[in-house]
C-alpha cells in the first residue's frame, strides 16, 4: 500500500494506473489518500505489519514512535541538511556546476539536496598525498570569492518557470511552502547574511499565480541562524567560510542531521580522512549528490532515520521479510528416550 503526500498524489495514481493497464491483480498495490487521519489509521491498524516513510523529522519521529508503540516494524527517514565541502585544490568550475545541479534540482525541494556550501579557504588537511605549496600559499577568501561569482554566473542563464517550456525550474509545491522558504532568506539577511542572488525577485515564465520562488545565493552565512540550522526545503544554497578542513569536518558533524554529505578535492588522502571521520549515512567523493546504487542502503544517521534498518538493497528487502528456522526430524524408535539434557544433534 503506498499512500502519497496529500500535496502531490499525482505521480502514485499514475503509478497505479500503470500497474492496472500492465495486469496487475487488484490488492496488490493500493494506494490511500488522506491526510494525519489516514495516516493514524494505518499506524494503528493490526493488519499492518510495517511501514515505510519519508518526510520531516518531526512527522518521522511521530511516525517512528506511534508505529512501534502498536507493535509495527517502522524505518522513518527524517529531515536534511547536506553539506558539501570544497577543499582548496578542487576544480572550482566543476564544483559551482555541481552546486547548481545539486542546490536547485526539483526547486531544491528533494532530500538529497545540498543546501550549504562550506568553502575552506586555508590549506589541505595533514595527511594529504600530495604537495600543495600552491594552495596553502592562497590568499584568505579568494577560493570563496571565486566560488561564488562562478555560482551566480551560472546561475544568471537558469530559467525558472513551467517545465513543459523547457525552463529548468519549476514552482515550488504550496503557496504556504513557498513563503515559508522566503521567509528564511529574510533570516539570513536579519542575521548578518549576504543575499548573493535573490529568488524573491524572479520573473517565472509561467502562470504569475504560480508558487514561483527563484534560486538564491547566500553568503556568510551564521551558523547560528535558523536559516543553517532548519532544513528549508527549497532553493536556498548557503555558503559558509571556514580556514580549515578541521573546521569544515567539525561543522558536519555537529549538526542534527547526517543524511549526506560531499566532499570536493584532487587529494586522495584528504578524500579518504573526510569519508573516515565524516558522522553522516551517505557520503560522495566529488559526487554532489551521494545517493548510493540500489545494491546498497539508503538512509542517513541522526535526525535524519529513525529505527534501525534503512531503504533499499538487502536491508531493505529484510524490513519486509520475517524469517523463520525450521528444526525437523522424521521420527524412528532410535529418536527415542529421555534425555533432560540440552538437545543435540547427532
Amino acid at each position: 500500500m503506498l499512500k502519497p503526500s496529500e500535496k502531490d498524489p499525482s505521480a502514485a495514481n499514475w503509478m497505479a494506473a500503470l500497474w492496472k493497464e500492465a495486469g496487475l491483480p487488484d490488492g496488490v498495490f493500493t494506494v490511500l489518500h488522506g491526510d494525519k487521519e489516514a495516516v493514524d489509521g494505518l499506524l494503528e491498524h493490526p493488519d499492518v505489519r510495517s511501514i515505510s516513510f519519508v518526510g520531516s523529522t518531526p512527522i518521522a519521529r511521530y511516525v517512528y514512535e506511534t508505529g512501534t508503540r502498536n507493535g509495527k516494524r517502522v524505518q522513518a527517514l527524517g529531515g536534511a541538511k547536506n553539506h558539501m565541502l570544497v577543499l582548496p585544490d578542487a576544480d572550482l568550475d566543476l564544483v559551482a556546476d555541481a552546486a547548481i545541479n545539486a542546490g536547485f534540482g526539483s526547486a531544491g525541494e528533494r532530500y538529497m539536496a545540498i543546501s550549504v556550501v562550506i568553502v575552506v579557504d586555508g590549506p589541505l588537511p595533514a595527511g594529504s598525498d600530495a604537495s600543495h605549496s600552491d594552495v596553502a600559499a592562497v590568499p584568505v577568501g579568494t577560493v570563496a570569492d571565486e566560488l561564488l561569482s562562478k555560482i551566480s554566473d551560472r546561475m544568471a542563464g537558469l530559467r525558472i518557470g513551467d517545465g513543459r517550456r523547457g525552463c529548468d525550474m519549476g514552482p515550488l509545491v504550496t503557496a504556504a511552502h513557498r513563503d515559508k522558504v522566503a521567509s528564511y532568506i529574510g533570516i539570513a539577511a536579519d542575521d548578518g547574511a549576504s543575499v548573493v542572488v535573490d529568488g524573491r525577485d524572479v520573473n517565472p515564465d509561467g502562470d504569475a499565480n504560480g508558487f514561483w520562488l527563484g534560486p538564491t545565493l547566500l553568503d556568510n552565512v551564521p551558523t547560528t541562524s535558523r536559516a543553517y540550522t532548519e532544513e528549508i526545503f527549497g532553493p536556498v544554497l548557503s555558503v559558509v567560510r571556514v580556514q580549515t578542513y578541521k573546521e569544515g569536518v567539525d561543522l558536519i558533524n555537529s549538526g542534527a542531521f547526517g543524511n549526506g554529505t560531499a566532499i570536493f578535492t584532487n587529494d586522495g588522502g584528504a578524500a579518504r580522512r573526510f569519508q573516515n571521520e565524516i558522522q553522516v549515512g551517505m557520503i560522495g567523493i566529488n559526487v554532489p549528490i551521494p545517493v548510493p546504487v540500489a545494491t546498497f542502503s539508503f538512509g542517513g544517521w541522526k535526525d535524519s532515520l529513525f529505527g534501525d534498518t534503512k531503504a533499499h538493497g538487502a536491508e531493505g528487502v529484510r524490513f519486509f521479510t520475517q524469517q523463520k528456522a525450521i528444526t525437523s526430524r522424521w521420527l524412528d524408535p532410535s529418536h527415542g528416550g529421555i534425555n533432560l539434557g540440552f538437545p543435540q544433534n547427532d
